[in-house]
């Protein structure tokens, strides 16, 4: 009887354990992907501004260099 609760308790407490660790690999996962795709958003939009700027300060360069 005794070698049955121990084997139903460590069944019980594998599958628990596993179960977590499923949820929080997904919520690390979930959270690296939210990540990824935030820091390329911010660094397209960052790439975006200095183009941007570039495109505008060279005809000002030109004409102060000639």
């Amino acid at each position: 009887m005794l070698r049955t609760r121990l084997l139903w308790f460590t069944a019980g407490f594998s599958v628990t354990a596993a179960v977590i660790s499923q949820f929080v690999w997904r919520d690390l996962w979930t959270d690296r992907y939210a990540l990824t795709a935030d820091m390329k958003q911010k660094l397209d939009a960052l790439e975006t501004r200095v183009s941007n700027l570039e495109s505008g300060s060279s005809p000002k360069l030109e004409s102060s260099q000639g």
